[in-house]
Formats: C-alpha cells, sequence, structure tokens
C-alpha cells in the first residue's frame, strides 16, 4: 500500500472517527505494551501514543504516565482531550508523517511530555 493511501485511512480514523479494529491492536499492539510503557517511564513522558495500518483496518493504543492503557476509539478520545484545542491540526501535521513510516514497515511511536 501506498503512503497516501495509508494516509488517507489514517485521516478517516484519528480526524474523521472513523472505526478502529480491536483485532489490529491485538495483532500489532498489543504485544508491545511493555516496551511502550518502558519507554514512558524512562523518558518520563506524560504519555505516549502509537497508530497502525494494516490491510485497510486502523489500531490506536495510548497509554497514560499511571500505564492506564487506552485503545482505538477511546484513546483517540484521550488524545483528543490531551490536545483539544490542537488535536485536528496536530493530527494533520503527523498522519502524512505517520504513513511514511508506515510504509516503511516502522511503526510510529510517540512520547509526549506536557508543559505545565
Amino acid at each position: 500500500m501506498t503512503s497516501k493511501k495509508i494516509e488517507k485511512l489514517l485521516k478517516q480514523a484519528l480526524i474523521h472517527d472513523g472505526e478502529m479494529h480491536y483485532r489490529l491492536y491485538e495483532y500489532e499492539l498489543e504485544e508491545l505494551l511493555d516496551e511502550l510503557k518502558s519507554s514512558l517511564a524512562k523518558d518520563k513522558d506524560d504519555y505516549i501514543f502509537s497508530v497502525t495500518e494494516n490491510s485497510g483496518h486502523v489500531a490506536m493504543v495510548l497509554i497514560e504516565n499511571s500505564e492506564q492503557v487506552h485503545i482505538n476509539e477511546e484513546a483517540r478520545e484521550k488524545l483528543k482531550a490531551f490536545w483539544p484545542a490542537t488535536y485536528e491540526s496536530n493530527m494533520k501535521k503527523l498522519i502524512p508523517l505517520f504513513a511514511k513510516q508506515l510504509n516503511t514497515g516502522e511503526l510510529p511511536i510517540n512520547g509526549v511530555k506536557t508543559l505545565r
């Protein structure tokens, strides 16, 4: 699949509130939870998230520094809550980068520190 097609699928899921697939989360993201939690603690991030695409389906995971895990639509809604004024503009900037990474077989993983 091309980066442009992946980008379109990510936009549908992340910006236009499209459906995400739990089985894809289980297949590609669930096994990374320990690694993501470790990275979150090591980097002292406030939360970390990742998205993936496979065979036209999208999945997402977001982990808070409390280690609470949010999956797919719940993860998207949590990220919207963290970025109330900038979610859509941030996604419009990030999605093309995510699509390129996914197209090369790399999983985009994003640790975030919030300003206090």
